[in-house]
């Protein structure tokens, strides 16, 4: 009695989850970083800011700090305080990883999405201010007390201003970075287990 020959099963692997990574976080935290290593991992990158660097672009003034925060607050005033997130989710398409978020209505806007998880990525004050030192981005501080100064701009009490410290309060997910890179990617890795 002769076997049927069946074809062999094809074996398809089921894609990946939809996954949304929304990155908070104080000034030289490490929000880049997590950002750079997400990618890593197949996600595409958007940020807020660069909405409004694009916004800059077309005023024709220069991307300083300065400059951002105002016209992000500019923005958030004009079109409402979910404005930067309303037209960064145009954008996404489902693995993503949105970079910047300062905002808790920029939250709420992307929350909309169901795949949208929020990592606020941190660390102490002296160690993201020595990494500010090394990176030597413009406005960032020359002197501990000038970053802290800088820093508090970012902690408005104004609903269309950036609100760093109530967008903190909203993270799903907090992911400490005072040590190594490699200890920043194993906490990542951690904290988004069985999703990358």
């Amino acid at each position: 009695m002769k076997r049927s020959r069946r074809p062999p099963r094809k074996v398809t692997s089921s894609p990946p989850p939809r996954l949304i990574v929304g990155l908070t976080g104080p000034n030289a935290a490490g929000k880049g970083e997590t950002a750079r290593y997400l990618v890593s991992r197949g996600l595409a990158y958007h940020s807020l800011s660069d909405i409004i660097r694009e916004e800059a672009e077309r005023r024709g003034l220069p991307p300083t700090r300065e400059n951002l925060i105002e016209i992000g607050n500019d923005l958030r005033r004009k079109s409402g305080p979910g404005a930067l997130a309303e037209q960064t989710l145009a954008r996404l398409g489902g693995r993503d990883v949105v970079d910047s978020i300062r905002n808790p209505a920029e939250i709420e806007t992307l929350r909309r999405d169901p795949a949208f998880v929020l990592m606020m990525v941190d660390a102490p004050l002296e160690i993201r201010f020595a990494r500010s030192r090394d990176r030597a981005r413009p406005g960032d501080g020359t002197t501990l007390e000038e970053f802290a100064r800088r820093e508090e701009r970012e902690r408005s009490a104004d609903p269309v201003a950036q609100q760093l410290h109530l967008a903190a309060k909203s993270a799903d997910l907090v992911a400490d970075n005072s040590g190594t890179l490699a200890e920043l990617h194993f906490r990542i890795e951690s904290l988004l287990r069985g999703r990358l």
